[in-house]
C-alpha cells in the first residue's frame, strides 16, 4: 500500500503570500506557487507517511471538509510527487 510523505522539511522553504503560498524546493531549485490544498497537504504529510485514505481523513478532520473527494486528492498527490514536493513510499 502506497504511503505519502512530504519532502524533508530541510529541503522546503514555505512562505505564505496572501491566498497563495510559495514553496521553494531546494533539491530542484524550483519555486512553486501553490494554492490550497497544497500547503495543508504538506503540513499533514510532514508528520508521518500516510496512505491516501489516512491523508483524506486527516485533512477532513483538520479542516472540516464537508465532502472530501478521494479522486481529487489522489490527483493532487500524484502532481506533488511529480514535482518532488511529496514522496510516495
Amino acid at each position: 500500500m502506497t504511503r505519502y510523505r512530504a519532502a524533508p522539511a530541510a529541503t522546503l522553504r514555505i512562505v505564505p503570500l496572501d491566498v497563495l503560498t510559495l514553496v521553494y524546493h531546494r533539491a530542484s531549485g524550483i519555486t512553486h506557487v501553490v494554492d490550497s490544498p497544497v500547503p495543508e497537504l504538506l503540513e499533514v504529510l510532514g508528520e508521518k507517511p500516510l496512505t491516501l485514505d489516512e491523508t483524506l481523513a486527516a485533512l477532513a478532520a483538520a479542516h472540516d471538509l464537508i465532502d472530501p473527494d478521494r479522486e481529487a486528492l489522489a490527483a493532487r498527490l500524484d502532481e506533488l510527487v511529480a514535482a518532488g514536493l511529496v514522496e510516495a513510499v
